[in-house]
């Protein structure tokens, strides 16, 4: 399982937020594409997940070594980000019985443990617009995790979260992501400790 980008770069008018990145991501591997704020990296890992498309070279998806077409890959990743809006007028139960309808769960695993592991069990036939932004980004961290899919794209995960909440993602990805490919996106180093690659958004200005 791998992702694959070609001389890539995006602009938005005349300006290059990266250009002539050449980079492979192989499964079972952490990567964290750094640099400070407003330098690129959401737009990267969006352009990463086919969520916008590049303004030059090529991405290429392989799920067990075989090439998966671009507007398939979405199929084939998770992602949790900031900007990513959850149905508020849905229970947290609701909400993962509706999401798995697309995409499983990985296997073994109920919406109950799967709740638990985010510490969100309590709140579980709560309405999301009561949740805090701390609980809002746990369960969008247990939707994205938690997902049976190869490519794991996370955007600030611990964004809106407490020490303990920081704690909990650090066990979880140390726990559920050690066979699956793992790119971060983030300028914290406690989001991506577990990470043995990191990408400097910077290094692909020009």
């Amino acid at each position: 399982m791998k992702i694959t980008l070609t001389d890539a770069g995006k602009r938005f008018n005349r300006d290059w937020i990266f250009r002539h990145l050449s980079y492979t991501f192989i499964a079972g591997r952490g990567y964290a594409i750094t640099g400070p704020n407003g330098s690129g990296k959401s737009t990267l890992l969006q352009s990463i997940s086919g969520s916008i498309g590049l303004s030059e070279g090529r991405i290429h998806y392989y799920a067990k070594e075989e090439a998966v077409p671009t507007d398939q890959a979405y199929q084939h990743l998770s992602l949790a980000a900031p900007y990513m809006e959850l149905i508020e007028e849905m229970t947290a139960t609701e909400f993962l019985s509706f999401h798995q309808v697309f995409k499983p769960f990985l296997p073994g695993l109920s919406i109950n443990e799967i709740l638990e592991q985010v510490q969100l069990k309590n709140s579980a036939h709560k309405q999301i617009r009561y949740y805090s932004s701390g609980m809002k980004q746990r369960l969008k961290l247990a939707q994205a995790i938690f997902t049976n899919c190869p490519f794991l794209l996370l955007d600030e995960p611990c964004t809106n979260l407490d020490a303990e909440g920081i704690q909990m993602y650090q066990q979880i990805i140390n726990r559920f992501s050690k066979d699956r490919l793992v790119i971060v996106s983030s300028n914290d180093q406690a989001e991506y400790l577990f990470c043995e690659e990191k990408i400097e958004i910077r290094d692909f200005k020009k």
